[in-house]
């Protein structure tokens, strides 16, 4: 869901966005560079506090994050992912497979928030319960958008809730979802329309926790970088994640 521009949302950008650049050049965050200098991983790279603020600016607020806390109330927020994109994005990634980047090139390394794959037999298994994923473009930039399948976030709900069926919560974690998530992922690819989601400084996009999603390569003459700040609080209610809508 795309929200449309925001004073307010507006004026948290500005109050972060000089620390997120300096984010991205402090050394310590030299380890989020990936795919030869194209993206900027950026996880928890924000210094920003449970309100969104990195302190002393604004505590995040706006219509798009007002509308998430309706979803599941007021939930504490992680330090800020910044995700950067860079012209040639996608590159190949160290330790990635021959396969692994071609996904990543043609189907805009596309994926569930929360599946981990655990190596080396390489099983996913759900290692994060987000309630929902919130984008925020820190830079003006329609280059490598956010893509997202249509609908996908209903099939992946039904496979969910199928392998968890019976299983105690605290277990979930133990769970190999790997042949069901790569069969409805196939499924999604084959049924599902795939769109692209751009937004400009001072909007918003808010993603299904179900939700298919990725980015896609790098496409025309631009040649600055886009940013985009992703929340994506955790709930303790794993019941309540699961069987929420």
């Amino acid at each position: 869901m795309k929200f449309p521009h925001d004073d307010r949302l507006l004026n948290w950008v500005a109050s972060v966005s000089a620390p997120a650049w300096t984010a991205v050049d402090t050394p310590e965050n030299a380890h989020w560079h990936q795919c030869e200098g194209t993206w900027f991983v950026g996880v928890d790279a924000l210094p920003s506090n449970g309100m969104g603020a990195v302190e002393p600016g604004m505590v995040l607020g706006g219509t798009a994050y007002e509308f998430a806390t309706h979803l599941f109330g007021s939930l504490a927020l992680h330090p800020a992912q910044l995700s950067v994109i860079y012209p040639g994005y996608p590159k190949p990634r160290v330790g990635e497979s021959e396969a692994a980047g071609r996904y990543r090139a043609k189907r805009d390394a596309a994926h569930l928030d929360g599946l981990k794959m655990e190596l080396p037999e390489r099983q996913r298994r759900m290692g994060e319960y987000h309630a929902w994923v919130l984008g925020v473009p820190l830079s003006e930039s329609a280059a490598s958008p956010l893509v997202v399948w249509e609908g996908s976030h209903l099939k992946l709900a039904a496979m969910l809730r199928a392998a968890f069926e019976g299983v105690p919560e605290a277990e979930w974690h133990r769970v190999d979802l790997t042949a069901a998530y790569t069969a409805v992922r196939s499924e999604i690819f084959e049924t599902c329309q795939r769109v692209e989601v751009r937004a400009a400084v001072g909007e918003a996009y808010l993603v299904h926790r179900f939700a298919l999603h990725g980015v896609a390569p790098w496409s025309g003459a631009e040649t600055a970088p886009r940013m985009i700040a992703y929340f994506r609080p955790e709930l303790t209610d794993r019941r309540r994640w699961l069987e929420a809508d």
